[in-house]
């Protein structure tokens, strides 16, 4: 999933309740350092799955602090220890998977690599109803998929993965020769202004969330939209020209972002 991937979700920030910020910085700190293990170092991948086999065995049993943290937030607050186990599954795919066929596959991925995150912070405020899953679902599949738009150029030159669906690049006439001379022709840019625009309507379709959980959680929440939907503005704005133009949220952004949520 990349170093990145994880810059746009909420984190153990000012926003949360006081009590609530250690079990999310233990979400938190779980997810990125099995990401790191997926992604990072120069380990075989055989041993990278080793590792992330070792992960899920403390999961059951747990030896390490971390672990320990972790089953420790799992029994205060009624957490699903499935949703770190599909963490596991999407981390253990990173490894040996990097293509994805059609946008079901990429859809299928998020639900492991992104959703859990989501999930997590709703059992952590007790509010899962199914419509509040669906949306929590909504927002974090579409800020997945904004880091993978955003980090396109990342992920390829880091390990040669491509998380563009292979049959929408086909019908586009994009083919990996875009990605390896870094080619922003109009067949790349009606193919990325697709993704964008599709990713937009799934962030906005979640948008509701924000305005239906009470205080700071609910704004952490907005911010986090907008967050998202900043980083589609750039990408467009820059001509969908990630290669050159890598979108990132600034400081004076930040402002802005705050006055979209308010």
């Amino acid at each position: 999933m990349g170093v990145g991937h994880y810059e746009n979700f909420p984190v153990a920030s000012l926003l949360l309740p006081a009590p609530l910020r250690e079990p999310v910085e233990i979400i938190y700190r779980f997810a990125r350092s099995a990401d790191d293990i997926a992604d990072e170092g120069d380990d075989a991948p055989d041993e990278r799955l080793r590792k992330l086999d070792a992960y899920r065995s403390q999961l059951a049993s747990p030896r390490e602090p971390l672990f320990r943290d972790v089953a420790k937030i799992i029994q205060q607050h009624g957490l699903p220890p499935q949703l770190f186990a599909d963490l596991l599954d999407a981390f253990s795919q990173d490894v040996t998977t990097k293509r994805y066929e059609n946008f079901s596959s990429v859809l299928d991925y998020c639900r492991r690599s992104a959703n859990p995150v989501g999930r997590l912070l709703l059992h952590l405020f007790k509010r899962t109803t199914d419509s509040d899953l669906r949306r929590s679902d909504a927002i974090c599949t579409s800020l997945q998929l904004v880091n993978f738009w955003q980090d396109v150029d990342v992920d390829w030159t880091q390990d040669r993965r491509v998380y563009l669906p292979q049959d929408e690049m086909a019908r586009f006439g994009v083919t990996e020769r875009h990605l390896q001379q870094k080619v922003c022709d109009e067949s790349w840019r009606n193919l990325l202004s697709f993704q964008t625009r599709r990713t937009r309507e799934l962030m906005l379709s979640g948008k509701d969330l924000g305005k239906s959980l009470p205080g700071r959680i609910g704004l952490e929440i907005r911010t986090t939209i907008q967050g998202g939907l900043r980083i589609l503005e750039k990408i467009e704005a820059a001509g969908y020209d990630v290669f050159r133009r890598r979108p990132k949220l600034k400081a004076f952004d930040w402002p802005l972002l705050l006055l979209r949520s308010v």
